[in-house]
């Protein structure tokens, strides 16, 4: 492995599906504890590493809208789950002796602090892993979208985009065998093919529009934060 990173400061992009970990529902503390210890690994050569974090193993606002509530409602309560994913991470991290800290874009000054981009950077700087919670704090963005804005904000490198999945196919290579996996793509062959579904168009557009590279790579194998932080060539690079 590589001993300097390639990257000074990154942003790691997890789905909040990835705190199930083998549960069916909520989050698993082992899962958490796993990932704490990943991160942990991948920041020891000196990269910044901030992180946005999903809802979706508690609640999704898409699906709510679907069963009825109102979409801007069941955004408002998938902010929540993100914070409460957000909160579970940062306690992992700090049980494995990782100061961290949650900046939460809804105000909720009891169990996080707000987010202030010049305090986000100062932590980054401190060493310490900073996790956005609560969205972009507008309903109707997701949280792909907040992770562009936010890598953006505080100047990172690359997007780390962590799925279950060695990179972007041509299609679903679960339900299509021998579907093609590309090493690279650009912005527009992402956001013109249907068929590719890494990050939402906003998110895409925004990280077009100011050239921030997107890495798409297997969470789930050891050590894969790691590589994708010292440059090793792993998973889809969109660029």
């Amino acid at each position: 492995m590589a001993d300097t990173p390639k990257y000074k400061r990154v942003l790691l992009k997890l789905s909040g599906e990835m705190f199930l970990g083998s549960r069916e529902f909520g989050i698993d503390p082992k899962f958490t504890t796993w990932l704490a210890k990943e991160i942990i690994k991948a920041q020891k050569d000196g990269t910044q590493i901030a992180a946005v974090v999903g809802g979706g193993n508690i609640f999704r606002g898409t699906s709510a809208e679907e069963n009825g509530l109102e979409r801007t409602v069941g955004d408002y309560i998938g902010m929540l789950a993100t914070i409460m994913n957000s909160l579970a991470l940062q306690a992992a991290l700090e049980k494995e002796g990782q100061p961290a800290r949650v900046l939460s874009a809804i105000e909720i000054k009891d169990v996080c602090e707000p987010y202030i981009r010049r305090r986000a950077i100062r932590h980054l700087e401190k060493g310490r892993v900073v996790i956005f919670a609560g969205g972009t704090g507008n309903p109707y963005f997701t949280t792909d979208t907040t992770a562009a804005l936010r890598a953006l904000e505080t100047s990172c490198d690359v997007i780390l985009k962590a799925t279950k999945v060695d990179g972007v196919y041509e299609k679903d290579p679960k339900k299509h065998e021998g579907a093609k996996k590309f090493d690279h793509l650009t912005f527009s062959q992402a956001l013109s093919s249907d068929d590719i579904q890494v990050l939402d168009n906003s998110a895409l557009s925004l990280c077009k529009d100011h050239k921030i590279p997107i890495i798409v790579f297997n969470l789930d194998k050891e050590d894969n934060i790691h590589k994708a932080v010292s440059g090793e060539k792993i998973g889809t690079l969109i660029s």
